[in-house]
């Protein structure tokens, strides 16, 4: 399946596309709840307000997005942050393994450097980032 503007859409259909990233990117700026309107004119492509909506529609399928009444219509609103989607990413791809987790953890902190496991040490002794 395509999307709107002929990229591939992950096989996974959880994750955002290109276009769908924009318009997160344009929520997380906003920081306050956008009509599509108010999207369509902060991302850089130039869409119809259609498309606009049907990106948000998407992202709302997917958990990303949230929407309540506003003006005459909805307005959207970003669900989590960057860091909040790439957790729960994670998260899915834990609970996708079955079976034995330890050795998909242990596996994942190999490849840390010593930076990012020092970071995760101390996150997991404080037990709060």
């Amino acid at each position: 399946m395509t999307d709107i503007d002929g990229e591939r859409r992950p096989t996974s259909g959880l994750e955002p596309s290109g276009l769908e990233a924009g318009v997160l990117a344009a929520l997380w700026a906003a920081g306050t709840p956008q009509s599509a309107a108010q999207v369509r004119a902060a991302i850089s492509q130039d869409l119809a307000r259609t498309t606009v909506a049907t990106l948000l529609g998407r992202l709302r399928e997917k958990g990303m997005v949230g929407r309540r009444p506003g003006g005459r219509g909805f307005v959207y609103f970003a669900v989590q942050d960057a860091p909040g989607l790439t957790a729960r990413r994670m998260h899915r791809e834990l609970d996708q393994v079955g079976g034995d987790r330890s050795i998909v953890l242990a596996r994942f902190v190999e490849g840390l450097s010593p930076h990012d496991e020092a970071e995760l040490r101390r996150l997991l002794d404080d037990g709060r980032p």
